[in-house]
């Protein structure tokens, strides 16, 4: 099943498709392959969820904020290719977790993104690689940020 329909099977509105917060693309394509900037949790309204896991959120919340990232990514590739459906696969996930120094957990909460793509792209083709860690600060105190690699068809 092609990801756009997916995408709609699964009721899943995607944010506006985020705009450079500096000099930087949000998206680099290459051959086959699609680099992304890393993404915040960018909400539909506009706004970014923040907070720091272990002080002011929990860790539910910072999966809750790696889905809406996810979703974030998701937009800003439907705008740079046209359509989810030229995506082949996702070959590599760079997750960075906001939190306190004693929080280890930061693969839970990455899992919120990867898990909202192996529903879009199907569990063979929504998982790749991935890295999930911890550090003390993002920009605008956002709670994860995240970037990653797609094969295009």
């Amino acid at each position: 099943m092609s990801a756009e329909k997916r995408l709609q099977e699964l009721n899943l509105e995607l944010p506006p498709a985020a705009k450079p917060m500096g000099v930087y693309r949000p998206a680099v394509i290459i051959d086959r392959l699609v680099y992304t900037s890393g993404h915040g949790p960018l909400q539909n309204d506009g706004s970014l969820l923040t907070g720091r896991i272990g002080e002011e959120v929990g860790q539910q919340e910072g999966y809750a904020a790696a889905r809406q990232t996810g979703l974030a990514l998701l937009a800003t590739l439907r705008e740079e290719l046209g359509s989810l459906d030229r995506i082949a696969r996702l070959i590599k996930l760079l997750g960075m977790v906001n939190c306190t120094a004693d929080f280890d957990q930061h693969p839970a909460v990455i899992n919120g993104c990867s898990e909202l793509f192996a529903e879009v792209f199907g569990p063979d083709h929504g998982l790749g690689a991935r890295s999930a860690v911890g550090v003390g600060s993002l920009p605008g105190n956002i709670t994860v940020e995240i970037e990653a690699i797609f094969e295009l068809k």
